[in-house]
């Protein structure tokens, strides 16, 4: 008992040993691993993230921040470039009143929106661009300056009054500026001149930074507010991967305590019932074996005809106080597998068989069978 204890716990101790090894194995496999960034947010280092142009702004201004409270939340105070790259979020209006007021209070927003119908009461169109992979262009300032750039957007933004076109093609307006309040609103059609992998392609980071330049400023903010998307939050993106491997490595764990506690899991592997308990009918059992060591054959005999006889009267209606010889006829109609005759002479030897004083062994066995047989038909009809 004492040795598969110890085997027990050894075996427990191996299996523990190797879970702390596997999670570590997980962990540095889990951290090894490349992150995942959404596009257009400033911390991305991947070729769809801005974080390019954010550390290059951070490195020739002093005051560069990013946002990731409510809009409702922003300073109205200060001087403030907001830059808004490629919203995830679709504003409600208390959001958009919000922004609204930002700018109001004499701060500036930069969105760069491929399609930014119904944002601030802004209208496009869309237009038909050619079938080909060569999208590079040129684009002109409201000034006459002229940029290379490639625009891939099919919108272009529809110019009201008061609003100032500050950069287009031949297919329409790029950007355009509109004052709000004390403040400003310049939208850009094409965010992905912002990219890191489009930064410095042809004259887009000059074409940026002229887009920077329109309007006044003491400080440069990038919203990160607006990618916070809440449809891509489910439950295995809620918390990071190795808080479930950690939970999973804790059940499985849990479960070895368990099993060295003692703890049952699944059926009971118990000797077969008949190997332990005492049946009901171990007399009857005790008692045939005695008859047959002391061959007592003819008293079995009447033993069995007998309750044949209680079995006949419950089941056929047969009275049992009547012999054997009296009740030829009767059982004649119901023992249906014998033929009259057959009948006739198994009642008759059975009356010559019990009033024998001894009964040998072939003989009582060759009755035995044939009561047996009896008995059958009676339970069976």
């Amino acid at each position: 008992m004492q040795t598969s204890k110890s085997k027990r716990s050894s075996w427990i101790w191996i299996l523990v040993i190797s879970l702390l090894l596997f999670i570590l194995v997980s962990l540095y496999i889990l951290s090894a691993k490349p992150k995942d960034y959404p596009d257009f947010v400033t911390e991305s280092p991947s070729p769809t993230g801005v974080k390019a142009l954010y550390t290059y702004l951070a490195g020739e201004f002093e005051d560069v921040s990013s946002w990731d409270h409510e809009p409702g939340l922003l300073p109205k105070d200060d001087k403030q470039l907001l830059i808004m790259v490629e919203p995830f979020l679709v504003l409600e209006s208390h959001e958009q009143n919000a922004y609204q007021s930002f700018m109001e209070s004499g701060n500036t927003i930069l969105l760069f929106k491929q399609n930014p119908d119904d944002m601030f009461q802004l209208k496009t169109e869309q237009i038909f661009l050619p079938p080909t992979n060569e999208t590079e262009g040129t684009v002109v300032m409201q000034e006459g300056s002229e940029y290379d750039a490639d625009i891939q957007s099919p919108f272009r933004l529809v110019t009201g009054e008061g609003d100032e076109t500050l950069l287009e093609d031949e297919q329409g307006t790029i950007a355009m500026k509109r004052s709000v309040g004390e403040g400003q609103l310049i939208v850009v059609t094409e965010p992905m001149l912002m990219m890191n992998d489009a930064l410095l392609n042809a004259d887009h980071l000059q074409l940026v930074l002229s887009l920077l330049n329109e309007s006044e400023y003491e400080e440069i903010v990038f919203d990160e507010y607006i990618h916070k998307n809440p449809n891509v939050f489910t439950l295995w993106t809620v918390f990071p991967q190795w808080f479930y491997v950690l939970l999973i490595q804790g059940a499985l764990l849990a479960l070895l305590w368990l099993w060295a506690r003692g703890k049952r899991f699944g059926p009971i592997k118990a000797p077969p019932r008949e190997d332990t308990v005492r049946f009901s009918d171990e007399r009857i059992v005790a008692l045939a074996s005695w008859y047959q060591r002391r061959k007592r054959y003819q008293e079995s005999l009447l033993l069995q005809a007998d309750y044949i006889k209680l079995l006949m009267q419950e089941r056929w209606g047969i009275p049992y106080r009547k012999e054997w010889n009296e009740i030829g006829e009767r059982l004649d109609r119901k023992w249906q597998s014998l033929t009259s005759e057959e009948v006739q002479i198994f009642v008759r030897e059975l009356v010559q068989v019990l009033q024998k004083d001894k009964v040998k062994k072939a003989e009582f066995l060759v009755w035995t069978k044939k009561l047996d047989r009896l008995r059958e038909e009676v339970e069976n009809r």
